[in-house]
Formats: C-alpha cells, structure tokens, sequence
C-alpha cells in the first residue's frame, strides 16, 4: 500500500472513529440487537460464526456476535476439515488488521471467500490459524448517511460455496440495522435540546461514558468550577481533582452497580473560587433504554458550603435534569451511550488544588 493509500486509511479509520463516538458504538460492550443480526445471520446462512463488527481505526469490535457451543473437547470438526470454533477465550474485540473484516471496510464491497486456501492473500491471515475458519463472507455495513461503520460477516470452517441468493440476503440483513442508525441521530437531535437546559443549569453538570468515564458533555458551570477539557478525554485524568477527592470512585459505583451513588461533602477548591467548598455530588447511571446496559454516568455537583443540607431548588433541578435524560434515553434508542453532545473542547492544564 503507497504513502497515499495508508494516509487515506488512516483518515478514514479516525472518521469512523469519531461517528461511532457520535452513536455510541465505539466500545465492545454487546447489544441486544446486533446479537440479534448476527444470530440472524447465522441461521440464514447455516453458518456456526456470525458477527456484526464494527471498525475504527485501532480496533474491531463485535458488539454483534453468534457462536455455537461446544464442549471442551471437541476441538476437530466433524467432517475433519478444520478446527472447531474455540470459544472459551473468543473476545468482542480484535486488532484492527485482524481477520477479513478490514479488506471488507478497505474495497468497501461484499467479500466472498468460498475457500480460504484458494487465495494466498487471504491464506495466511491469523484467523485461519486461530478459528480455523476456510470460509467467509464478509457484507459492509453503512450507517444512514452512507458511511462504512463495519462488517456483518459470518465464517464457516469448512469451504462453501456462497451462492447468489445468500449474498443478497446479507446485504439485505445488513441494511436492516439502517433504523438504529436512523433512530439514534434522532435522538442527537432531542439531546441537543436537552443540553441547552443543561447549559443553563446553577450547578456542575457532566455526562461521562464507559467505565472509564470518557467525559462526553460539559456544562459551562462545570468548566467553570473544574477546567474545561477536551470532549471524551478520561476523566480521571484531565480532572485530577476530581479523582483526588473521590468523585470517580462514586462515579465507578453508579457504574458497575446500576444504581445513583453520592459523594457528600467533598472539600474542593474551585477555579472560579479559590476557597475551600463542600459539595455534594449526585452520580446516576446512565442507561439509553430499560433492558440496555449502563452505558454512561450523568454527574451533577451541588455547592453545599454553609448549608445544612442542599437547597430545596437545587435538588429538585437536579432530579428534573436526571429524570428527563432518563426519559429520553427510554424514548426508544436500544443500546450504547447517547453521542453528537456539542461538547466544549477548551484545553485545560488541569486542576487548581
């Protein structure tokens, strides 16, 4: 590949990057729906392995997957034409290089490979070793604004022939998942004007996703108060701070428990105030429908210096501001964090102490 042709890769591997950031897809959690595509796949197909792989440019991840089961030993497929699927250690995620995958998003048409061993290209890809996969077919899977975002592929350990009826029915599999795309760019869309409340919040506001705490959104009170930092920066650390007085810890709770967690009177020196301050710091876990996992923490602090317990106002505007992003993220989206937020991306050196 010439100098062009990896720069051009590499620019197109950073916007896909940045559109999974967008729709919530750029981690390897599983989703109830892909799994569903893929098992789709695999029953259309008749084929043992079936992912819906999405590609940025670092890594695979498969938050779609079907795999059969198997037991431990039964490490020879029957016919003895490869070796069977060890799944004990198969993970959601892959190098970025790894598999068929990356050829499918690169020539950004189907990839059909009847047998592995005919193309010495393809021969000698790991994942023949690993798998023992012989066959392939490999479909793109374009979002609704007609970008590539990935693969919906399934493999076979044995060759195959993958006829015509069988490639248009991927294609047409994967274009069913044009209605998730669809329906998550409608929800940027309400975010934003959620945000614009939340821009007007009287307290610290921020939206972080994953476990670690990629900060997403960012009122300007909250910038104000902690330092402005890029939009998904972790957390921990550009917001020093933050972490030292044990925010993140309540905001690992909310997290890996699904329930709000609180850090109460956390002695902090501001940015716009030099003085010692209490604060209270409510931490709500973050899921964009009921049965999806959590996804993010929504965190708001609450200025509680000289005051027995936090103001009555204060309170109900936080429970108003967390109840409606709750309420949005029922509105239908199933699964990965809410993405698109205008995000201030002001640099910051850190965080006064």
């Amino acid at each position: 590949m010439d100098p062009l042709s990896s720069d051009q890769a590499r620019l197109a591997g950073e916007q896909r990057r940045l559109r999974l950031q967008v729709l919530g897809l750029n981690t390897v959690e599983a989703e109830a729906t892909f799994d569903r595509v893929a098992r789709l796949a695999a029953s259309f197909t008749q084929s043992p392995l079936a992912m819906v792989n999405f590609i940025n440019d670092e890594r695979q991840m498969f938050r779609g997957m079907y795999v059969p089961t198997a037991s431990p030993d039964d490490k020879v497929s029957p016919d003895g034409a490869g070796i069977a699927f060890d799944l004990s250690d198969l993970s959601r995620e892959a190098p970025g290089d790894y598999g068929f995958c990356p050829h499918v998003v690169a020539q950004g048409s189907q990839l059909a490979l009847d047998d592995v061993f005919d193309y010495p290209r393809f021969k000698g890809n790991p994942l023949v070793n690993d798998l023992g996969v012989r066959s392939y077919l490999g479909t793109p899977l374009r979002d609704n604004t007609g970008m590539i975002l990935g693969t919906v592929c399934v493999a076979d350990t044995k060759p195959r022939v993958w006829d015509r009826a069988v490639r248009e029915g991927m294609q047409q599999l994967s274009e069913t998942l044009l209605s998730d795309f669809k329906l998550r760019d409608s929800l940027l869309a309400q975010q934003q004007e959620l945000f614009a409340v939340f821009d007007g919040a009287p307290f610290p506001i921020m939206l972080t996703e994953g476990p670690n705490h990629l900060l997403r959104y960012a009122n300007g009170k909250q910038g104000a108060a902690f330092g402005m930092v890029p939009q998904f920066s972790p957390g921990r650390l550009v917001l020093p701070g933050l972490e030292a007085v044990g925010v993140f810890n309540a905001m690992d709770d909310a997290f890996h428990t699904g329930q709000p967690a609180t850090l109460s009177r956390a002695a902090i020196s501001t940015y716009d105030d030099p003085r010692p301050q209490d604060f209270n710091f409510l931490c709500t876990p973050v899921r964009t429908s009921p049965g999806a996992p959590v996804s993010g923490v929504l965190t708001v602090a609450m200025n509680t210096t000289g005051q027995a317990y936090p103001g009555a106002e204060q309170q109900a505007f936080a429970a108003n501001v967390q109840e409606r992003f709750e309420r949005l993220g029922a509105g239908g989206l199933p699964g990965g964090m809410p993405g698109g937020m205008p995000g201030r991306r002001v640099e910051s050196a850190g965080y006064p102490r």
